[in-house]
């Protein structure tokens, strides 16, 4: 083997041994690293560079929203048979935020995320029919979300799915106070504008555990208990993620 050969081997196999260490990067950045010149000294410095630019990438992620939520409605226990009676959440809007860090595999990243609605609940199927009543809902969940790689897509639109976990407090300025397990199931698509600006529009569904039972006062005398059951409404939401 000439000497020229053997420094042009020498080259690839160095490079290659780097692309090893550094096989978790974006297909892109492996595929620069790949194509150095390695019939040149400026191949390892390739891979060497393709590592700083792993290196820089934003690891937060932070998420202001807005959205809305569908009605979710608590059963009453114990009721007449033929009837329906329960007490009703309205939909209504909601917003909150999100603050998240991605994990070392940058298409997974897990979430602490805060939504509120401001809604009123009212009862149907009671006798005497309650007034309705302003109540806040807050949810506490941490959201964990993978963006799967989808061929053919374009690289800043990265579709996802989510799983979260947490709780859901319902309090009223008058008798209304509890704290519930819920958890929630969805997906979305992320837009990335840029390496630290994005957009997020995301859709789950959220069940609320109701167990074990709440009170509700419905009247002068009158206290009706919900729950024993899964309770669930939907959620779409939109904001603009911020990358840093």
């Amino acid at each position: 083997m000439k000497l020229r050969d053997y420094i042009r081997y020498a080259s690839v196999l160095s490079c290659e041994v780097q692309n090893r260490r550094f096989r978790d990067l974006p297909k892109k950045t492996m595929w620069a690293c790949l194509h150095c010149d390695a019939v040149s000294h400026r191949a390892l410095p390739c891979c060497q560079r393709a590592g700083a630019t792993r290196a820089k990438i934003p690891r937060f992620d932070f998420t202001p929203f807005i959205g809305y939520r569908t009605s979710m409605s608590f059963p009453l226990d114990p009721h007449v048979t033929g009837t329906n009676p329960r007490v009703v959440l309205d939909a209504s809007p909601s917003y909150g935020a999100s603050l998240g860090m991605r994990l070392r595999a940058e298409e997974d990243l897990v979430e602490i995320r805060w939504a509120r609605q401001d809604s009123y609940v009212h009862a149907e199927d009671i006798t005497p029919q309650p007034p309705r009543q302003r109540v806040i809902l807050d949810q506490f969940h941490g959201d964990f979300s993978h963006e799967p790689f989808v061929e053919d897509w374009a690289s800043w639109a990265k579709p996802f799915v989510m799983a979260s976990i947490g709780a859901t407090h319902v309090s009223s300025s008058t008798n209304i106070n509890f704290t519930r397990f819920s958890f929630g199931i969805g997906g979305g698509i992320r837009f990335y504008a840029g390496r630290h600006f994005g957009f997020k529009i995301q859709a789950e569904w959220l069940p609320v555990y109701a167990n074990p039972y709440v009170a509700f006062i419905c009247g002068s005398g009158c206290i009706v208990h919900v729950g024993g059951t899964l309770s669930s409404q939907g959620e779409v939401l939109a904001g603009p993620i911020l990358r840093f």
